[in-house]
């Protein structure tokens, strides 16, 4: 599949003076005869929200779990704040914080008892842990339940004490994998808010999900993977914008023949087929293109029975590059995630 240069991965280095702060060549990782990760090759520059997008399967955890040095780098180069992943661990593991997909807080220590462990456990001096622990109380807003024990705060309580307690030693890079998988809606966004703040703050953010509109929302850039492979790299503009300037679909009496029509009308992109119609990308607003799409089908004798237009949405983007819908989560095989690998 053709992708334009300026949204690859492969695009080239990243520009004099934004050097990346994560920087991958070519990795490859093989479970016995299965390749979950094809020569991917990426950059995350400092201080961005940079998001893998795919479905379960797709690759995204043990990629991540090689960068997290969970996994033994097999083939490829990798680097975190220019230490190699394969050479340097250690400097790597100081570098980085993670919040695991699955909870993994002890049930019986308070919220204030889970960040002192944690501090004292990468030898935070005492003065310096307790001021962070406050910092961090009040950035997640978790200092009203401080004595609280974890077994008894919310889903979306627990997953921001995970996040004050990924950020404890000052991380350069936070690794979040599927942050807001259980999560109702309104919590979801709560803690989309939790994670720009952290940002904010400085802290390079990378992020895995299967949500679009996650994606969408919090990342400066996406690359979205599937099949071991990343297909294609952008911002959430540039990846939109891919498929034009607006959708327009279609569902006729006769859609193959529709189709033969429209593309010689200038401002359609692209056509592709879905289940029951087509698709029209195109390069101008839909609204001016609409009434001519119209008039050309029906003079061809064309009856049209649905038609609708929309803005291009990550859900879109997804569909054109891989061909098909995200896949169900429940659906794939487990690969084993970070909190898997941690444990192996």
């Amino acid at each position: 599949m053709e992708i334009h240069p300026e949204y690859s991965c492969m695009a080239g280095p990243v520009p004099a003076g934004d050097a990346p702060i994560i920087l991958v060549e070519a990795l490859e990782h093989t479970y016995g005869g299965f390749k979950a990760v094809d020569g991917i090759s990426f950059s995350v520059k400092k201080g961005e929200i940079f998001s893998f997008l795919g479905p379960n399967g797709a690759g995204k955890s043990t990629a991540i779990n090689v960068l997290i040095t969970l996994l033994a780098l097999q083939n490829g180069k990798a680097t975190i704040a220019g230490h190699d992943v394969k050479t340097d661990p250690q400097k790597i593991r100081e570098s980085i914080g993670i919040v695991f997909q699955d909870i993994t807080l002890d049930r019986d220590m308070t919220v204030w008892e889970i960040l002192e462990f944690h501090g004292r456990l990468y030898g935070m001096p005492l003065a310096e842990r307790r001021e962070r622990i406050e910092e961090l109380l009040n950035l997640v807003q978790l200092d009203a339940k401080r004595n609280e024990l974890t077994k008894k705060l919310s889903g979306g309580m627990k997953r921001r004490l995970e996040i004050a307690r990924g950020l404890m030693t000052r991380p350069l890079v936070l690794f979040l994998d599927e942050p807001t998988i259980g999560l109702d809606p309104q919590t979801r966004m709560r803690m989309w808010e939790y994670i720009r703040s952290v940002n904010r703050e400085g802290t390079t953010i990378f992020l895995t999900t299967h949500y679009m509109d996650e994606a969408d929302q919090l990342s400066d850039r996406i690359s979205i993977i599937d099949h071991g492979k990343i297909i294609i790299t952008g911002t959430p503009w540039q990846l939109k914008n891919t498929l034009g300037q607006d959708l327009i679909y279609l569902e006729t009496s006769d859609n193959p023949a529709a189709r033969r029509l429209l593309e010689s009308l200038p401002s359609v992109r692209e056509i592709t087929e879905k289940k029951q119609g087509i698709v029209l990308m195109v390069n101008e607003d839909g609204t001016r293109l609409l009434p001519g799409v119209i008039d050309t089908l029906r003079e061809a004798g064309i009856a049209i029975t649905t038609i609708n237009l929309k803005k291009p949405t990550m859900d879109d983007v997804f569909v054109f590059y891989t061909g098909k819908e995200i896949r169900d989560e429940g659906q794939q095989p487990a690969r084993g995630g970070f909190l898997r690998a941690a444990r192996h």
